[in-house]
Parts: C-alpha cells; structure tokens; sequence
C-alpha cells in the first residue's frame, strides 16, 4: 500500500499568507457593513417659493427625531443599537426620491419610514422599492395637512401592490411641537423592531445538523418556506462533520480547553435515573462513549457546532480556511434521536447552552437552535428571540392538567393563576436555563446578564445522566423547573397543505405550584427534563375558551416562550412574511398591520390576514 505523503505540489501553489489575510479581513469587513438598517425618508411639499422653505426644519426634525427614538430604544440581536439612514435633504418629487433609493440601496437598507408634517405628492414620493418593509408617519397637525398625504399615499400603495404601515397620532399636535406622541412612538418602534428582524434573517442560514428525527413533521426542513418567506437559505451537514472535525482536530483547541472547565466548574450533575436500573443488553452495547468521558466529548462537540454555524478565524491559522468561514447561520437544529443519540451522547447540553444568553465565555447573543430539529420550532425560536430580544425556550407542548386531574392526581388544589389549569411544557433534555426565570425572576436581553444572573440560572439546574433507555449512547439533560412567574408568549409555526405557513401565538404566563405538586406531575413524565408549567391567557371565546381549548388547537407537539406578552409584534411581524396568524389572544387595540389589510375586511380581522397573506404571497 502507497504510504499517504503530503502534496509539495499543492503546498507550492498555497497561498500567501498575506492574501489569506487580506481575504479574511475583506471577509470581516463586509460583515460589519451587512447590518441591516432602517431609512427614514423626509417627505415634503415640493413647491418652491415660500411653501416648501417654511416645511424643511419641520420636516427634517420629525426625521431626526425618530431616528433618535429607533437608535435610542432598540438594539440588533448582537446587542448593538440599531442603525438607521436618514436622506440627508428631503424629498419633493421623483427625482429626490431616486436619489434617496441610491443612497440607501448603498446601505443595506431594508425598510423605510416616511416621515411628513404636509402634503407631498404621493406617488412622486412614496418608495417603489419592490424590497422594502414600508411605513408612514404623518404628522396629525391643522396647519398643514399631513394626514392627507398619509391617506393619499397609503392609497397608492395599495394600487401599486405595496403593503405599507400607516403611523398616525391619536391626538392633534401643534405645528411647533417636536415631540413624538407616546401612541405615535409605541408603533414606529413595532414597525422598525419587526422590518429589522425581518432584514436580520435575510441572506442567512437555516443550518440542518443530520436528518429527520423520528418522523418528526416540522424536522423535514422545507426549503421552500424558508427561501421564500424568510429569505433564508437552507444548508444541511450531516453529523458525521462532527466526528471528522474531533478525529482529526479540526476544533479551537482552546476554546474547547476553557469550555469543559467551565462546564466541571458550573455545571452541577444531578441524580442519575439509570442506577440500580437493570439494562437491556442493546444499552449496554451502544454506550461506545464511557461514562466518564461524556463531558469531554459534549464540550467538544459544542464548540465544534458553534464553529459549524458561524465560523471561527482561529480555525483558519491552523490550516482549515473553509471551516473558518462557518455556514453564516442564524439559526439551526440538531436532529439527535436517533442516529445520533442511539450510540453517542446526546445533544442536550449543546440545544441548551447554545438557546441560552450565556456559555462560557459570559453573556452572549442566545442561539435559536431547534431540538430535533424541528425546523418550524427552530423559525418560531427565531421569531421569537427577534422581537423580544430574550432566549427562546424550547418546548414539547406536553400536557393539558385540568384542576381536577391535578386534584385527582397529587390530592391537592390549584389557585391563583393555575386555578384553571396549565399546560405542561417539557422538553427531552434541552431547553434555554434563562426559561427558569431564575435571573431576578425575569428572562433578560443578555447584555442585561450579569455574571449573578448567570451563576442563578446555573444553579437553578441540574445535568441529569440522560436516560438510557431514550439515549443509549449516554450524555446529560437540563433539569430545571420555572422558579418564577413570568410573562411569556408561546408561539409556533405549521405549514398546511394548501395555505402555507401558519403563526400560533399564546400569551400568558409561567405558574408555580409547590414543590410536592411539582414532583409528583414532573415525574410522571421525566423528572430529569426541563419542566415549565404555563397559564394561558383566557378570552372565553374560540381557542382561547379554555386552557383545554388552546391545547385541543395546538398545531404541534412543539412549542416555543419568549419573555413577555409579545403577541402584537409577532402579528405586526408576520404580516411583513405574509404568514397568516391561526390563533392568538393578543388585544385587537394593539394589533399593527399593513393599512392595506383592511381592505381585505374589518369585520373578521384573521379572515382578511389570510386573504391578504394569499393575495400578496411570500415576501421573496
């Protein structure tokens, strides 16, 4: 047999190190140029001679002072604030208004807020950008007639094609007065935080890590939503790149190095369900990985995923240029069961800590990262850490406890905001450590972690020696309980044959009971899973009639919480994907849609969300 000898050739032709430098920083650079921003266009009467003169400070003040009040308020999910593009003179007609279109097509602009104290002319103006996120704000003053510009473009947006956000103040503002109403703000911030999330997954991955996972429905990635709603590619690696980049050392050595010790420093084990359990001969065969060599190999595949979907440059000083590059994710699965997880530690420590705010490197943007990947949780994760800016907690929808089989069952009753019962969100092994609300009771952005709220959330939870008889090659699940009751949302994605994708949403909040009552419910599931008990909230009609209702309405043994009632973003978000929303319990006062829905009827708001969402079809 030819020995394996190294290529000179190859080596000869390398190159330089100064090119693979320039490459990596050109790489880097063009990153930092790809946030998406949000343009502000001032609009104004173009008559010249007096009209258009006394409008300019006017103008340009509404324009600067929502750009004040968008990079002031909100932040990009890497926590930086976020960025907008004011035109920097304004627009009387079509000739600014293409000169405005240069200069932010130069920005990465992907939404527009047109801002007016007048009349302008409308279809002179407004932005035919076939790929913006659209919305106006006129000003709601007497002097000059701002509204009426409002009215007049909305209208030609809807005979263009253009769904558009209409922003308007409840109450009448005098000319000399800058402020931005509290009403007026509430629905610039909607808008800029829902178009940015949408300009944030654009041209991104959706990173498939193995295959379908146990016939799991939303685990077959359908491409086609994800290119066509979301703008996102699909790309798929198959698991063993992880095993080829442990065999052969294509990993940050010390990144891995630092890693397992954080993990023996912070990660307490909890019980172990398989002592004393007499093992089926197929168990024992399949733990290849000895249990004392667990941890090392699960921190090691750690960060081996994380170099998957995002890169990492120390990996091209050791040679490997093409791994260093990552997959440019922004979101991913793990298929684990049962390929995976049949004969190699499971994934569990990986889906959690990557969903979490933090690792150990400290606070960090949390990783919408789909157990088994369920690519529709893995999309509603994704939504979900966008408007809320909070990790998003991966859930089996397991269980409806009606009062009277919580009774039945621990011989007590359940008050308070568990009075009429809660669903049993509990997933196998892997869920977000911010969902045990153990950071001051809240789940916070994470560059509101402190290393407090991080040692809180760790010591909220136990690793667990996965059972044995779902994961045969070993590992460690998260047990922990919400210790807090908490405001969230619950949210999920389906697609049905024949209407596309579908957006659920609940809003409602984390209930405790007692620690007894806990136990006994836990563990009649898996008390080594992550367990969060959860109260809808009620409207006494449709899927919200009952707790029952909403679990009867379900579309999914999947599910997803956030922090907070954030169903009105979700809705205002959705309606920029063209998704329509199935089911929510969200206020119709704090809904925010296209103007154009209600052209599609106001007496049945979710019936003119699916016919505008057809009518308009996927966003790409």
């Amino acid at each position: 047999m030819t020995p394996f000898v190294k290529n000179k050739k190859c080596q000869e032709n390398r190159p330089p190190d100064t090119f693979i430098f320039k490459y990596r920083k050109e790489f880097n650079d063009m990153a930092v140029l790809s946030y998406p921003k949000l343009g502000i266009r001032p609009t104004i009467d173009g008559r010249w001679g007096g009209v258009r003169e006394s409008l300019e400070v006017k103008t340009m003040g509404m324009a600067n002072a929502a750009a004040a009040l968008i990079s002031g308020s909100l932040r990009y999910p890497d926590g930086t604030p976020l960025q907008c593009v004011i035109n920097p003179g304004t627009i009387g007609g079509g000739a600014e208004a293409a000169a405005c279109e240069n200069l932010f097509s130069k920005n990465n602009v992907v939404a527009t807020l047109t801002v007016t104290p007048s009349w302008c002319y409308g279809s002179e103006t407004f932005d035919m950008n076939l790929g913006t996120v659209k919305a106006v704000w006129g000003f709601n003053g007497t002097e000059r007639p701002g509204a009426v510009y409002l009215a007049a473009v909305m209208s030609a947006y809807a005979q263009k094609g253009l769904p558009a956000f209409s922003i308007y103040g409840r109450d009448v503002q005098d000319l000399e007065d800058n402020s931005i109403p509290a009403d007026v703000a509430e629905k610039i911030l909607s808008f800029a935080k829902c178009a940015i999330a949408v300009g944030w997954m654009k041209n991104k991955s959706y990173v498939n890590m193995g295959g379908v996972s146990m016939g799991i429905a939303g685990s077959y990635c359908n491409d086609a939503f994800f290119q066509k709603y979301l703008g996102i590619r699909a790309e798929w690696v198959d698991l063993t790149e992880i095993l080829r980049r442990m065999k052969i050392g294509i990993y940050d050595r010390g990144e891995y190095e630092k890693a397992l010790a954080w993990i023996k420093t912070n990660c307490k084990e909890g019980f172990d369900k398989n002592e004393g359990v007499e093992l089926h001969d197929l168990a024992v065969k399949s733990k290849v990985v000895p249990p004392g060599e667990d941890w090392d190999f699960i921190a090691k595949m750690t960060v081996i995923v994380k170099d998957i979907l995002f890169g990492n440059p120390k990996l091209s000083d050791i040679g490997w240029h093409e791994e260093a590059l990552g997959k440019n994710a922004v979101a991913g699965g793990f298929q684990g069961q049962r390929n995976w997880t049949d004969w190699l530690p499971n994934g569990d420590f990986t889906e959690a800590i990557l969903a979490s705010t933090f690792d150990w490197n400290g606070a960090r943007e949390p990783v919408a990262f789909a157990t088994e990947n369920d690519t529709l949780n893995g999309a509603a994760m994704l939504f979900g850490k966008l408007v809320a800016d909070t990790a998003p907690v991966f859930h089996d929808v397991r269980t409806y406890w009606s009062p009277g089989a919580i009774a039945r069952v621990t011989g007590k009753k359940v008050a308070g905001s568990a009075a009429n019962g809660f669903l049993h969100l509990i997933n196998s092994g892997a869920a977000a450590l911010d969902g045990t609300g153990a950071a001051e009771g809240r789940m916070k952005p994470f560059w509101e972690m402190t290393r407090d709220n991080i040692k809180a959330c760790l010591d909220a939870t136990d690793w667990c020696r996965a059972d044995y008889g779902y994961f045969r090659g070993g590992g460690f699940s998260s047990r922990w309980k919400n210790i807090a009751e908490m405001p969230v949302t619950l949210l999920r994605v389906n697609i049905v044959d024949g209407v596309g994708p579908v957006l659920q949403i609940a809003q409602g909040q984390t209930v405790l009971i007692d620690d007894d009552m806990t136990e006994t419910l836990w563990r009649r599931t898996d008390p080594t899973w992550p367990s969060t008990f959860f109260a809808p909230e009620l409207t006494g009609k449709g899927a919200f009639t009952d707790v029952y209702s909403v679990m009867a309405a379900w579309g999914s043994n999947h599910g997803v919480t956030v922090y907070g009632h954030v169903g009105a973003k979700l809705i205002t978000l959705a309606s920029m994907l063209r998704i329509p929303v199935a089911m929510h319990n969200v206020p119709e006062t704090e809904i925010f849609r296209p103007h154009v829905w209600a052209a599609f009827g106001t007496d049945c708001a979710e019936a003119a969300d699916y016919l505008a969402c057809e009518k308009y079809g996927p966003l790409y």
